[in-house]
């Protein structure tokens, strides 16, 4: 019983049609019928019932359909071992880091961290925060980086920075020095205010400034490096984590006028840890040392 043979069966029985599962499989129609012919005369029971030119799964292919799935995943999986191996990795290891923080921590510290394990196989999970402690929690990842604190007792979290909201605008061509005034209210009046970037400051950051800013327009937009876009854009203002923003203020690609109306928040990011061994306590241990804002 080959491979080829399973892993066609288990793409014509999802697809139930013999030329859409050769498409998915991109090998010939003539190819899948084969397979399936030489599958089903190696189990000596038909697979598919086939009337008027369709299929349908007979009782002895719903019956076997699982057990095949299960052969093609455990197949799939030692070969990806066996060629990790050949790459020279001995271990693997996943991390879940949320959106947010993907493109400000990782960027930054994963690189060194690599060089010191050149035999480790890193896969990275980009997770919205609210997912990740159960990631951690089931073991779908040793790790987890989420702007979310944990709930869970037997789960661990360790704050490894704190990040300043600032509000941020488009940049309006002037110096600090030679600008005219900006009148804070008078921006949120007048442009567009895209929210829910972040999980955690919005709703509170929302009830304040509606009690200092008549008429708010927002607009939600779910991931900040959109947020960030559209504000390069001219399309609207927010406010930011400072280390999400750090690059682009200091390329001048959006400005931080001084906020007033009231003191802004500041937000965490945190590990997510449920069993802490040498890997991890190292992981820890490095990235805290880094300065991201």
């Amino acid at each position: 019983m080959e491979y080829h043979w399973l892993k066609t069966f288990c793409v014509a029985a999802e697809t139930l049609n013999f030329r859409k599962a050769s498409e998915k499989l991109m090998v010939s129609q003539p190819s899948v019928t084969v397979h399936i012919k030489l599958l089903e005369e190696y189990l000596g029971t038909p697979l598919f019932d086939r009337v008027n030119n369709r299929v349908s799964l007979s009782e002895a292919g719903k019956y076997f359909l699982p057990e095949a799935m299960r052969l093609v995943q455990q197949t799939d999986h030692s070969v990806n071992n066996v060629r990790a191996f050949a790459q020279g990795y001995r271990r693997k290891w996943t991390i879940a880091i949320s959106p947010l923080m993907a493109e400000t921590i990782l960027p930054y510290f994963l690189k060194t961290f690599l060089k010191r394990h050149p035999d480790l196989e890193i896969n990275i999970r980009v997770e919205e925060s609210n997912l990740i402690e159960d990631l951690v929690d089931t073991g779908e990842v040793n790790i987890g980086i989420s702007a979310i604190d944990s709930q869970k007792k037997n789960i661990e979290s360790i704050s490894i920075y704190e990040d300043p909201i600032l509000f941020l605008m488009p940049y309006d061509g002037f110096d600090e020095e030679n600008g005219p005034p900006i009148d804070i209210k008078d921006i949120l009046q007048k442009n567009y205010l895209f929210t829910h970037h972040h999980p955690v400051f919005w709703d509170e950051l929302l009830l304040k400034l509606n009690k200092h800013v008549v008429g708010l327009r927002t607009m939600k937009v779910t991931q900040a490096h959109i947020t960030k876009r559209f504000i390069q854009e001219g399309l609207g203002i927010s406010f930011l984590p400072h280390s999400i923003v750090r690059r682009e203020l200091i390329e001048g690609k959006m400005m931080q006028p001084h906020f007033d109306l009231f003191e802004l928040p500041t937000v965490s990011t945190f590990i997510i840890v449920k069993k802490k061994g040498v890997l991890e306590e190292e992981f820890i241990s490095q990235i805290s040392k880094y300065y991201f804002g």
